[in-house]
């Protein structure tokens, strides 16, 4: 295998030559990571080593704080934000482990939108065709994983923002459950659903990423057998409006599994999702708690007449949300998820296309905000489930496809390291 250097001197030639329009990151750290790197190889060399992670070249999100700079979170407003005083816990925890840091991608405003799309820094073009969305709000994050100018990239995941770009772009991507990795150091979105992961090339890969970042320590990963795996359909809306290209990867994976040796079991859990969105009919837990985030810039109209319309004005409305509302929809959401963790306890793993439609055109979506809006909630709809119900969930590329697509497992709250094994032999199946 090529040294820590060799690999990064690749990957920071091929950013130099579209220095001028990238757009997959907001910042690079060429010489740090030049330093990281030797310092791996020098270890290698010696015969040591700090873990598998060790000489990894990883991109972080720009909500990641990194100690001496301002976290932009995607947005120009912050660009005079004081610097932060260290580095998030999970940067830290990665680094101990010996990774590369390459460089902050970018990201929506505020982590805020799903489709990928940024009126302040630029977008990336997804990494299968880059006039097409790349999907957010990892979108930097899952275009650097899929073109491979990072190894392993970190992002977030409040409704989805990990897994979104991790399907459209043709890579894995696992959402932990919430509160398993810390948010020390991590520009919020929602206090109660943000979690971080990981998006890579492989369940492996992941793995040893979250691993690290929830505990330090680097965890074994284990593959389970298929053979009796009982895996859920949730046949109805969830599997409502798939493109034909979606409908047909995601049966053909099915497929693949059940002659593996997987039980498909239809089991219906409409009547929960109805009851979620009844419950945030007129808000959603991340859009209250982000308004709570963001109320000082939002009462100044000179600031937010600053940050783009589709984050700003849905952020205002929610400032209107009482207390007593909040508290009940809190209440609400946590029967919610006992209900669905009961539901789930006969399944090993739910399975669904992560977003039914592949990544559309950027061009359209800039020109048109209702179609933007439409493609916003489409990509949200299924992964949004793991968040609101506390699940943990990974996102695995489909096979056979021509643009990606992803297939979507969930598992209950806090079986994260069960998942990942069950996801390691179902990517082996895909292929």
């Amino acid at each position: 295998m090529p040294s820590s250097r060799d690999r990064l001197e690749a990957i920071l030639a091929r950013l130099s030559m579209r220095a001028a329009e990238e757009r997959v990151f907001t910042k690079l750290y060429p010489e740090a990571a030049r330093a990281a790197a030797d310092a791996s190889d020098a270890r290698r060399k010696a015969g040591v080593s700090l873990g598998p992670l060790d000489g990894k070249i990883v991109s972080i999100k720009d909500l990641f704080d990194v100690a001496g700079e301002p976290t932009l979170a995607g947005s120009a407003i912050r660009r005079d934000a004081p610097p932060a005083e260290r580095d998030a816990v999970v940067v830290r925890r990665l680094r101990q482990a010996g990774a590369v840091i390459i460089g902050k991608t970018a990201m929506t405003e505020f982590a805020f939108t799903a489709v990928g799309i940024n009126p302040h820094f630029g977008t990336p073009g997804n990494a299968a065709d880059p006039a097409r969305i790349p999907g957010g709000s990892s979108s930097g994050a899952g275009v650097s994983a899929a073109e491979g100018t990072s190894e392993i990239a970190i992002g977030s995941d409040t409704g989805g923002s990990v897994r979104i770009p991790a399907a459209l772009n043709g890579v894995v991507g696992f959402k932990p459950t919430a509160g398993r990795v810390p948010l020390d150091g991590v520009f919020p979105l929602s206090f109660s659903l943000d979690s971080v992961g990981p998006l890579a090339r492989t369940v492996a890969d992941c793995a040893l990423a979250d691993a690290i970042m929830a505990s330090g320590e680097p965890a074994t990963l284990a593959p389970l057998p298929l053979a009796g795996l009982r895996l859920g359909v949730p046949k109805g809306r969830l599997l409502e409006g798939l493109e034909p290209a979606v409908a047909s990867g995601f049966q053909r994976s099915l497929n693949l599994l059940e002659k593996a040796g997987a039980r498909l079991i239809d089991h219906a859990i409409d009547d929960l999702v109805d009851a979620m969105i009844d419950a945030t009919k007129d808000g959603t837990i991340a859009g209250i708690e982000a308004a709570s985030v963001h109320a000082d810039w939002l009462a100044d109209p000179k600031i937010a007449a600053q940050v783009e319309p589709r984050v700003a004005g849905p952020l205002a409305r929610r400032l209107s949300v009482s207390a007593s509302a909040y508290i009940r929809l809190i209440k609400r959401r946590n029967e919610l998820a006992r209900a669905m963790d009961a539901r789930l306890a006969p399944l090993d793993v739910l399975a669904l296309p992560t977003v039914p439609i592949v990544a559309p055109e950027i061009a359209p979506l800039e020109n048109d905000r209702a179609l933007q809006d439409r493609a916003d909630g489409l990509l949200l709809r299924n992964p949004q489930v793991a968040n609101q119900f506390d699940l943990t969930s990974i996102s695995l590329p489909m096979p056979g496809m021509s643009l990606p697509a992803g297939l979507m497992l969930f598992a209950r709250h806090g079986h994260d390291h069960r998942l990942l094994a069950i996801a390691a032999t179902v990517e082996a199946v895909l292929g």
